[in-house]
């Protein structure tokens, strides 16, 4: 998938010899987390909204350089990791650096969350199953190999959670045949923490609970 497409230049960096007031305007029409800054064509960092607005309005960027965040991607970033730097820095501007660390632009969090909703993981209809196993018992291979084998298609997966030393994953699975799928994940000891889909394994032992239940108290 390529994102470089959405790099974008609408708003030019500003310049760490710009007031901060510059910063202050164009904060105040748009609704951008930060703004880049160069220095002698070099980026520096990002000027925060935040930041901005408690900046004495007679001094310069430069002077508040300490101040500055210093995050980035780079243009050859995968999208993925682009939206976790987008996570970790809590902001909707990401700027892009070329291979030799030139400024090309910057992302917005809207394109990107965009490119993650026209993924198959969210798109495909199917079911989405929520398994726990030890953290070193686990494997994709092997969660790959579970669904395939009972022909049903991999659409997405990812760790979803810690607990102590168990981890949790979360796969999208294609709709046909995902009861054999859930069963034959309870045989390689995996526990199946939900699943979107109906769950015969789980009506079965509500059945017999229920007549049980029915037997003991008659």
């Amino acid at each position: 998938m390529n994102i470089q497409e959405y790099i974008i230049n609408d708003v030019k960096p500003l310049q760490v010899t710009d007031e901060v007031t510059v910063s202050q305007n164009i904060f105040s029409q748009l609704t951008y987390s930060h703004l880049p800054v160069m220095e002698n064509e070099v980026y520096i960092g990002c000027v925060s909204e935040n930041d901005a607005h408690c900046f004495e309005s007679g001094c310069t960027l430069k002077d508040v350089k300490y101040a500055l965040d210093t995050f980035y991607v780079m243009v050859d970033t995968h999208w993925l990791d682009v939206l976790e730097a987008f996570a970790q820095h809590d902001c909707n501007v990401m700027p892009v650096l070329d291979d030799n660390n030139q400024y090309l632009g910057y992302y917005e969090l809207k394109d990107i969350l965009q490119l993650f909703n026209d993924s198959p993981f969210l798109y495909e209809s199917g079911a989405v199953i929520v398994l726990e196993k030890g953290t070193t018992d686990y494997s994709f291979s092997e969660i790959t190999q579970i669904i395939e084998s009972n022909d049903s298609k991999l659409y997405g997966c990812f760790i979803s959670g810690y607990n102590d030393h168990l981890t949790q994953i979360t796969v999208k699975v294609s709709a046909e045949n995902v009861n054999q799928v859930l069963q034959t994940f309870r045989r390689y000891s995996y526990e199946v923490v939900s699943a979107a889909e109906e769950d015969t394994y789980l009506d079965n032992l509500k059945e017999r609970s229920d007549y049980l239940n029915k037997y003991l108290n008659m």
